[in-house]
């Protein structure tokens, strides 16, 4: 099973829109390991954008992800990453399919509402970044029999 890190970010907490972005991943089938709610500190965030570092927009994404509370999310699921990035939509919520979160929700490239993890290994490693190992906590659920084989 893949893990995800998910970042609903402040313009998802302002915006209101926690709620019906957890229920379109939820209703999805995939299942919540961790789930928090943080402020993410500049340190977490220069961390978390390094592959950034050194790009014209990169102290843009420090200062607009510290600039207020987020929802952290782990998920674990089949093809989770592929699943969750189809979910999200694209990075330019202009050019973001409608039926995505982003392509539904979201206006500009500057507050598109969500992050998730781009591949496996960055899952792995991201999920670590915001998750200590006792705050996740894999579990069976009875209905995990009617989503996947």
């Amino acid at each position: 099973m893949e893990r995800s890190l998910i970042i609903l970010k402040p313009d998802a907490l302002q915006r209101g829109l926690v709620g019906p972005i957890i229920t379109r991943i939820e209703q999805r089938g995939l299942q919540f390991i961790g789930l928090k709610m943080m402020h993410i500190d500049t340190t977490l965030a220069r961390r978390h954008y390094g592959v950034h570092e050194g790009k014209p927009f990169f102290a843009g994404l420090v200062d607009y992800i510290t600039s207020g509370p987020v929802v952290v999310i782990a998920v674990s699921g089949k093809s989770v990453i592929e699943v969750v990035r189809s979910m999200v939509g694209a990075t330019n919520p202009v050019k973001a399919a409608p039926g995505t979160i982003r392509g539904d929700l979201a206006l500009d490239i500057g507050r598109n509402l969500i992050h998730a993890s781009d591949s496996p290994e960055n899952g792995e490693q991201e999920v670590g970044l915001f998750f200590r190992p006792e705050e996740l906590l894999q579990h069976e659920r009875s209905v995990d029999r009617w989503i996947t084989e």
